[in-house]
């Protein structure tokens, strides 16, 4: 990965400290946190739990760059009030190297990690006593993002930086096997003004059948089949946005028939019809994020678990677009934008009850908050943001 491809990605400048330290070391000395119970629920669905709000303090999980200028020490320590959405920390799980993207194991025992660096590398690490079970190499460059297959077997990343997809298998204990998979997406050529293929999200469709990778740098889509068995893909289809779109983050409808699609690069967000037989994803035309005319980044889009409002975030105009979703899915209408309250959000979360909405502002090193309204899809400030150095990921368990 090239020097220019580096600094685009992570939006900071010049990176500090590129020779890649040890992945793995020994967590720091602070009390553990109270495990959360399992299982929890994606934060990133949106999904409402049916016993209400949890009690008492619940933990916050906080992805920063360890080799940035005024980046952090590690995994963010900290943990928010369901109620009132408030955040408190409580220091950081040192020697996870570059933590820039956090996912839970869906029995909620173990935290895995990306280490996004030259020398690309996941790491796992068990929740009950913050011990570090070890990383393993994901065979590229700059992993950026990673997700759970939901039978729990394997890991799934991206490369950002060599356009690859990783598979790592999960024993029992929430470790990381070697890898059996990495696929390089090879074709079609890059997009304009792009280098090279640049893997942005790597995720499982809703039924299950078949995983997705979303290419920054080739604009496209792929599906693939997981071999559940053998931890090996295949690909069954591809799907292209218009040259030049740039796209980063797919999210899924709760019916599974539709998904959404946030393109980086040229400022818009696309419906996708779904087929779950063949896996196959259909880009509709690209619709206007509600920026306006200056130059922003869309990085995020989430949909509620009832599924009728989704949230986009924006880099630039550091707002949060709401849409209404309508036609069961097929269509998104723009509502309107919020500030952020922060600089350059690059990352959204829901809790799991769907509650409230984190979004981690890099520039600016802090998490806002804001409590969702279930009716109207409306966004309410919890307060002034959390400071954390170089906030790129938040995940609320």
């Amino acid at each position: 990965m090239s020097r220019a491809d580096w600094s685009r990605r992570r939006f900071v400048g010049a990176v500090t400290g590129t020779a890649a330290a040890p992945a793995v070391a020994a967590c720091d000395e602070a009390p553990p946190a109270d495990p959360p119970s399992p299982p929890t629920p994606d934060p990133g669905t949106g999904a409402r739990s049916g016993g209400g709000r949890p009690a008492g303090p619940r933990p916050l999980l906080l992805g920063t760059y360890t080799s940035a200028d005024g980046g952090g020490e590690g995994i963010g320590l900290a943990a928010y009030d369901p109620e009132s959405g408030r955040i408190a920390g409580s220091g950081a799980l040192t020697g996870v190297a570059d933590p820039s993207y956090l996912t839970v194991h869906p029995d909620g025992r173990t935290l895995y990690a990306v280490n996004e660096r030259d020398d690309g590398a996941v790491t796992a690490v068990r929740l009950s006593d913050r011990k570090v079970l070890g990383s393993r190499s994901s065979g590229g460059a700059a992993p950026c993002h990673l997700s759970v297959h939901p039978d729990g077997r394997y890991l799934l990343s991206a490369n950002y930086g060599s356009g690859s997809v990783a598979v790592h298998p999960i024993d029992a204990s929430g470790a990381l096997g070697e890898r059996t998979e990495l696929v390089t997406h090879s074709g079609p050529p890059p997009g304009p003004g792009q280098r090279g293929p640049h893997a942005h999200q790597f995720l499982t469709s809703p039924d299950g059948g078949h995983v997705l990778a979303v290419d920054l740098g080739t604009d496209t889509v792929y599906t693939y089949r997981l071999d559940e068995a053998a931890g090996t893909l295949t690909e069954t289809a591809r799907a292209s946005t218009r040259p030049g779109a740039g796209p980063r983050h797919l999210t899924f409808h709760p019916g599974g028939r539709y998904a959404y699609l946030a393109n980086e690069v040229d400022d818009t967000v696309a419906v996708c019809a779904y087929d779950p037989g063949s896996g196959r994803l259909r880009i509709g035309a690209p619709q206007s994020t509600g920026t306006g005319a200056g130059t922003s980044y869309p990085a995020q889009i989430l949909v509620t678990g009832n599924g009728r409002f989704a949230y986009l975030a924006n880099r630039g105009d550091n707002s949060l677009t709401r849409y209404a979703v309508e036609a069961d899915g097929a269509r998104l209408r723009l509502l309107d934008t919020v500030p952020v309250g922060g600089d350059f959000p690059r990352q959204i979360a829901f809790s799991p009850d769907g509650a409230l909405l984190f979004a981690a502002n890099q520039r600016s090193g802090d998490v806002s908050v804001f409590h969702v309204d279930e009716e109207s899809g409306g966004l309410r400030s919890a307060g002034e943001p959390f400071g954390s150095p170089v906030a790129v990921c938040a995940l609320p368990l």
